[in-house]
This record gives C-alpha cells, structure tokens and sequence, in this order.
C-alpha cells in the first residue's frame, strides 16, 4: 500500500547508510544501496532489519530472503565488495535463524557451498532466472532439491524444469509478480 510508512523505504533508512552517488540500482528503478563497508555500517545495517525480521516471525513465517546481496557482483565502484557482502548475509542469517527463521539464498551463484552453507549458513536458494542463465546446476549443486525456482521467461522456464524440474520448485512468473486479475498476470509450475 502506498499509504503505508514501511521500514524498507529509502527514507526511514539511516541516511549515514544510504548509498549516495549510487542513486538507483541501474537495473531495477527504485532499488537503493546500504553500505555494509564496515563492521559498523553492517551492524547498524541489520539492526535496522531487525524490525522487519520480527515482523515475519511474528506472522509466523518460516522462512525470509533477503534481496540485494550480490550487489557487489553487478556493480563497479562500491565502497564495499564480496567479503563485505558475506559478512552482512551471515550477521542477518544468524539474526533470523535466532528468531527460528529459515533464510535462502537469493541468487548469486558464485558463493558456493562452502560460503553458503558453512559460513552464511543459508537454509535454501530461492533463485530468479537460474534457466536463462544456465545456472541452475550450480545450485542444485549447494542446495540439492532445496531451491526455488523463478522464472521470467518461456524459455527460461523450460530449460529450468528441464534441468531441475523433477526435484525442485519451478515458478514461471510476470516480471513484476503482479496479482491474479492483473493484465499482467502470469503464473505456471513444472
């Protein structure tokens, strides 16, 4: 709801960590940077997400994803880098694994099992596109049969339900994940 004052907002973020000169994620209109290039800014960076890992729980969900952390993968420039990144993914998953939260992976086909698994500690992959890229053995590789696939595409779809199908979740979605109804609207399984 566009009403609603959400703790996500760029604006009820610190502004000391929002990324300036960054703007938007180039890709994806709408979506800012925080800067985790210290200890520090992590720590801050998750207390503020802290709220809103709460909120899942307490709506007892079982599990939560966090975007954006393979941003060091898709942009040149930034004050903070992989190592960065793998600090903050394990200060946040242990921050929900307290709260008796499952946390996946989303993306980011480059950490591995070692990084994933033994020191993130991710539960599961949730993963977009892993059909158009080619990639989807690279995680059933970490995670077994425990990703989720989504796709956007016909062909992407079809080339993850060929690949990981038969054991895993394959989502085809509308880019936007738009609402049943919505013009937009698209939805299949394998």
């Amino acid at each position: 709801d566009d009403d609603l004052d959400r703790p996500d907002e760029r604006s009820n973020w610190p502004q000391d960590l929002v990324l300036v000169g960054f703007e938007d994620d180039p890709n994806w209109e709408g979506e800012y940077l925080i800067d985790i290039s210290t200890a520090a800014k992590r720590t801050a960076a998750a207390d503020h997400l802290a709220q809103m890992i709460q909120v899942c729980a307490d709506k007892g969900f079982d599990a939560v994803e966090f975007d954006n952390l393979d941003s060091w993968t898709r942009l040149m420039g930034l004050p903070f880098g992989r190592s960065d990144s793998i600090a903050f993914a394990e200060l946040i998953t242990d921050r929900a694994h307290a709260l008796g939260l499952a946390v996946a992976q989303k993306n980011t086909s480059e950490l591995g099992a070692e990084v994933s698994l033994e020191v993130i500690g991710f539960d599961f992959a949730v993963v977009e596109e892993c059909g158009a890229f080619d990639e989807c053995d690279r995680f059933s590789e970490v995670f077994g049969d425990t990703i989720v696939v989504i796709e956007y595409t016909d062909d992407g779809f079809a080339t993850a339900c060929s690949s990981v199908g038969d054991r895993s979740s394959v989502v085809r979605r509308d880019l936007f994940v738009t609402v049943p109804g919505s013009s937009d609207y698209v939805f299949d399984e394998c």
